[in-house]
């Protein structure tokens, strides 16, 4: 299915491409330092945050208990904890200037990881979009349908079909030697051979941003319907204002994690590739530079699904909800408890000198 030569279609950020026929050097230099301090406040915040959410599943839901919506949620956790774990490897590589100084086969796991998170979370959270759009359109239908031996055997499908069709990238050559001025630096997963047959991976580019598109379109109408059933008055008249607005927010949520973090880099992705292999815009280089940079935006944006992820599960569960803010307030409640027993202590502490046997000794 993929080419030999094709690096990882999300990976292939152009970092240092020197063109063969055109006196084009294309480099995003602020990349490095974008991507290194970028990419820590998301592993810090991303893997706390994806922690805390499977602990509280874990205290909250039996294993046996998951139905089809929560077992779809923790995969998705499980997808951006993979990606995660793989951040402190390419925060070092940009860290050193694009430099993979590690063991070749570590570029293979982040970067085939990298391509893993991506799409297995478009998939979960196009589960999870459709899942809640039978929820308010066909209730009872929803409830008899989502069981937890459903909710298995479709997120198994999504980690074979996409884990599956890249292994490649797992067992492939990932590294590069590239030199830059009198140095040799190893790249991974950058570059591609503008000189040969690139037809196989244009097309496999425009496959992947067209299925894309198709989904995102899917998505904007399934929340659509959501939208124009709950403001229905004629449905589901005894809803409640709160179950509502809730629905509004998750909603509200699935929408702004697709807007920030995937739809930018789509939307950059196949005009950056036609430059990069050299087929549209060839001599242009103002123009391969711009998409060049844009490219490198769009490439942090669409790691920050990892940490908005977590947010989507706290109007998706009561229970999930409920736990988390009796935690929180558990946690101020002892914060008050802790500052009130300190205030005490030092009110009640009576100076040395109004104690009447130490006036009675002066």
């Amino acid at each position: 299915m993929f080419s030999k030569d094709e690096p990882i279609a999300l990976l292939s950020d152009a970092a240092a491409i020197m063109t063969h026929n055109t006196s084009c050097h294309i480099d995003s230099e602020f990349r490095y330092t974008l991507f290194t301090i970028f990419y820590s406040v998301i592993f810090i915040l991303g893997f706390i945050a994806n922690c805390y959410v499977l602990w509280i599943f874990s205290r909250v839901y039996p294993a046996r208990k998951l139905n089809e919506i929560k077992i779809i949620m923790v995969n998705l956790t499980i997808a951006d904890l993979l990606f995660l774990v793989t951040l402190p490897l390419w925060i070092i590589y940009y860290y050193n200037r694009g430099d993979w100084i590690m063991p070749g086969f570590l570029c293979n796991v982040a970067g085939w990881l990298f391509f893993v998170n991506t799409y297995c979370s478009v998939a979960f959270l196009t589960v999870i979009t459709y899942n809640r759009y039978q929820a308010v359109t066909r209730p009872i239908k929803a409830v008899q349908s989502s069981t937890r031996r459903k909710g298995i055997y479709m997120s198994a499908a999504i980690w074979i079909v996409i884990a599956g069709s890249t292994l490649y990238y797992l067992f492939g050559s990932g590294v590069t030697e590239e030199k830059i001025g009198s140095s040799n630096v190893t790249r991974c997963f950058e570059r591609y051979d503008s000189t040969g047959d690139n037809k196989a991976i244009l097309a496999i580019h425009m496959i992947i941003c067209i299925i894309f598109y198709i989904i995102f379109l899917v998505i904007l109408g399934f929340n659509g319907i959501i939208i124009r059933t709950l403001l229905s008055k004629s449905a589901q008249p005894r809803r409640s204002a709160r179950v509502k607005q809730r629905a509004f927010w998750m909603v509200c949520t699935v929408l702004a994690v697709f807007v920030i973090c995937f739809v930018p880099h789509h939307l950059i992705h196949l005009p950056w590739t036609l430059t990069v292999l050299e087929v549209w815009q060839k001599e242009n280089c103002l123009l391969r530079q711009q998409l060049n940079d844009a490219h490198q935006v769009t490439l942090c944006l669409l790691s920050t699904n990892c940490v908005l992820d977590p947010i989507i599960y706290c109007f998706l569960t009561k229970k999930f909800r409920k736990h988390l803010s009796e935690h929180f307030k558990s946690m101020k409640g002892s914060r008050k408890c802790s500052k009130q027993t300190t205030e005490i202590v030092t009110e009640g502490t009576i100076p040395l000198t109004y104690i009447p046997g130490a006036t009675m000794r002066n």
